[in-house]
């Protein structure tokens, strides 16, 4: 990625979490307005779609891209289990498809095998019928993205209120030029075997993160590093992108990331940080984002709106 375009990205503000929008491929609204209830119309899709409290009664399908889809017959994670809890839970998105939940479940199994780890402390997945949100993301639109803490998960026995006011821990120090002093191998080793997991698309941490990870690495299989994406913003979590289930047609999938394990590219986003480029004065000024409607999203959002 161009020097110029990240410096865009961060006057654009999409630091936060899981967007890496430039990686995604570009999807031109499917719904013709025939096809959108007059209740619909002229409305945010994220206002529609943040409204409902449960998932479809459909079977589970994702329909769209990570930032402009939905999901049908999505299922909730457990807001604890053996190894895992599931945190900020007044957001109510911690509903994924039923490949995202036994990801999670898995992942959360090898975690507790780390020193000083009991699992996994898990952000935000999707809404109930997934869909733009109300606040935050771009993608996790889907059912297919996974918010994972970096703080160790000692303690699975949190209160709802403690969920909602324990925060994560940061691996980052210099901007997110390097991890600090609280990475550890098992954050390595969990992220690791979160690549290693064939329904692994991608995985977005700081790059920093990325960094540390090559240069730690001193196996001879390094294929899992290619899955590693260097990102902004994600020093207090890092993302797992699942790829589309197999019988999904409707799910729209990303290109595979670039050959090789991606660690020259790491560097050169740490290179950036410490030396940032001088901005390009002919360089195009962002656009303000628009909102999506429902004549975005792909055509069976609006059945799964309407499913009770």
């Amino acid at each position: 990625m161009g020097q110029y375009l990240r410096l865009i990205i961060l006057s654009l503000g999409l630091a936060g979490c899981g967007e890496a929008t430039q990686e995604l491929p570009s999807a031109k609204p499917v719904v013709s307005t025939q096809n959108i209830p007059d209740s619909m119309q002229g409305k945010q899709a994220k206002q529609l779609f943040g409204v409902h409290k449960n998932g479809s009664q459909q079977g589970a399908e994702p329909f769209g891209g990570y930032a402009k889809g939905c999901m049908a017959g999505g299922a909730r994670l457990p807001e604890t289990g053996a190894t895992w809890q599931a945190m900020r839970l007044s957001r109510n998105r911690n509903w994924g498809q039923p490949q995202t939940i036994d990801f999670i479940k898995a992942l959360s199994r090898k975690a507790a095998t780390q020193p000083g780890w009991k699992g996994l402390y898990i952000g935000d997945i999707s809404q109930p019928r997934g869909g733009p949100m109300m606040s935050g993301h771009r993608s996790h639109q889907i059912g297919m993205d996974i918010d994972i803490w970096m703080k160790p998960a000692t303690n699975l026995n949190l209160s709802v209120a403690d969920r909602e006011t324990v925060s994560s821990d940061s691996m980052r120090r210099a901007n997110g030029a390097f991890t600090n002093s609280s990475w550890t191998r098992a954050h390595h080793e969990i992220i690791k075997a979160a690549a290693q997991d064939p329904r692994t698309e991608r995985i977005f941490v700081f790059p920093g993160a990325k960094v540390r990870m090559c240069k730690d690495e001193s196996g001879s299989d390094r294929a899992w590093l290619r899955k590693i994406r260097p990102w902004w913003g994600h020093h207090y979590h890092f993302h797992v992108r699942l790829k589309c289930p197999a019988g999904a047609p409707g799910c729209v999938g990303q290109n595979p990331p670039p050959a090789g394990d991606g660690c020259a590219d790491a560097q050169r986003w740490v290179n950036d940080i410490l030396n940032p480029p001088k901005p390009d004065p002919n360089a195009p000024k962002p656009k303000p984002r628009r909102e999506l409607t429902m004549n975005d999203l792909p055509r069976q959002c609006v059945a799964v709106l309407q499913s009770q």
